[in-house]
């Protein structure tokens, strides 16, 4: 009776996340392609993109290429702040074509007690967009330097901010998914991501919900100025939700989606890479807290893993019902699948792949109670240096999944 109670559960959670979680299994919404040709030049606000960049030798000269090379027909500039790198990442800025002149780049001071780094770098690119940009009714794209950029891709992000009253505008940019590492663990990050933030609920007004993904948020200046600026959200080490979630619960209109026109360079080719990269921030959405982890942890047991064991190992009734929250999930994750181009049996791996993520979170924990604290990019981040926060609006509900990574959180 207790393996069928256990699958009947595993089935009702199911259930529930299909019919009643923001449709977050959906492979949409994407934005359709916008070029400047189709905008009016006359009604084009200023755009300043603010790229923060530590160690990014491999990706700056791409990243900038892609910008400067917008069709976007009003103003634009670009300004790359250079976060103390020590591969030459500020020298292959400046030495990127330039014809129009449109791109600054900032040698960045040392990190003030209480920021994180990337918002630290941000912070120092908000004020050249104030130098640069006087008027306070333009955007700031705020991206990474780890991305590319389709020609069209400003001009679409303006022209879904203008024409619905936006104050933000984010997209999950495309992944890399080359090695078999990233193709067992990186399209699941993504599903993940949308069960903890589902972008239809993200995306409507009257949810408290709010999310967004750090490699591309195009925000109005006047939002951003509403909530205090980047000052307001200096310990943030998980910056971008923590910024949607300023914005919208302050009153603005935001919107999260899928990219067609912007896409990550950062290979992961091994798994350990992917491991560093959710357990850095893993027990930071969880608060610290072990019982959060606790109940994250027997979740992600009875959600993910439970309904295989139950479809493989048992017979009657606990099998079928094990089996058809097991089918439940597999069918969820195809449009994901889907969007990357990968074949519906990879679905087959989705438990274990569960657990990778699980047992990422534990050791997220274990460093944290170790002392490691955060580490990324070679700095590491503790309690005591009073720059690691989030953010949750006291209406704003749980969730099973834990929030993990969305391109470079800290810097």
């Amino acid at each position: 009776m207790l393996l069928i109670a256990i699958a009947g559960l595993a089935l009702a959670i199911w259930g529930w996340l299909i019919f009643f979680h923001g449709r977050f299994w959906q492979a949409g919404p994407i934005l359709a392609p916008v070029g400047g040709r189709q905008l009016d030049r006359r009604r084009c606000p200023d755009v300043c993109v603010v790229v923060p960049a530590r160690d990014e030798a491999a990706a700056i000269t791409q990243c900038l290429s892609s910008l400067l090379a917008q069709d976007y027909p009003g103003r634009l500039h670009v300004i790359v702040v250079d976060d103390g790198s020590t591969d030459g990442t500020g020298r292959l800025a400046r030495k990127v074509a330039d014809p129009k002149k449109r791109l600054t780049v900032v040698t960045g001071r040392p990190r003030p007690a209480g920021w994180s780094g990337k918002l630290w770098a941000v912070s120092q690119g908000m004020a050249e967009v104030a130098r640069l940009c006087p008027a306070t009714d333009g955007f700031v794209l705020l991206t990474d330097a780890d991305i590319t950029h389709d020609a069209r891709h400003v001009s679409t992000l303006v022209a879904r901010a203008e024409g619905g009253g936006l104050d933000q505008v984010s997209e999950m940019v495309q992944l890399h998914c080359v090695s078999p590492a990233e193709r067992m663990l990186v399209p699941a990050f993504v599903f993940f991501f949308a069960l903890l933030y589902p972008f239809a609920s993200v995306n409507d007004p009257r949810s408290k919900t709010a999310g967004a993904a750090g490699g591309t948020i195009l925000v109005r200046r006047t939002a951003l100025a509403r909530i205090g600026g980047i000052d307001s959200l200096r310990g943030a080490l998980i910056d971008d939700c923590t910024l949607a979630a300023r914005i919208k619960h302050g009153g603005g209109k935001i919107y999260l989606g899928h990219s067609c026109l912007a896409r990550s360079i950062r290979p992961y080719p091994h798994p350990h890479d992917i491991w560093r990269m959710v357990a850095r921030t893993a027990y930071v959405q969880l608060r610290y807290s072990p019982w959060r982890l606790l109940a994250t942890v027997i979740g992600m047991i009875v959600v993910w893993i439970v309904p295989m064991e139950l479809a493989l190992f048992t017979h009657g009734a606990a099998c079928l019902l094990g089996a058809a929250a097991w089918v439940m999930s597999m069918a969820s994750y195809t449009p994901t699948l889907r969007r990357f181009n990968l074949m519906p049996a990879w679905a087959l791996l989705l438990p274990v792949v569960a657990g990778f993520y699980t047992l990422a979170t534990i050791g997220s924990a274990i460093n944290h109670h170790r002392g490691r604290g955060v580490v990324w990019k070679s700095r590491a981040y503790t309690d005591a240096d009073g720059a690691i926060s989030t953010y949750t609006h006291p209406e704003a509900g749980g969730a099973v999944m834990n929030r993990t990574m969305t391109g470079d959180d800290i810097g």
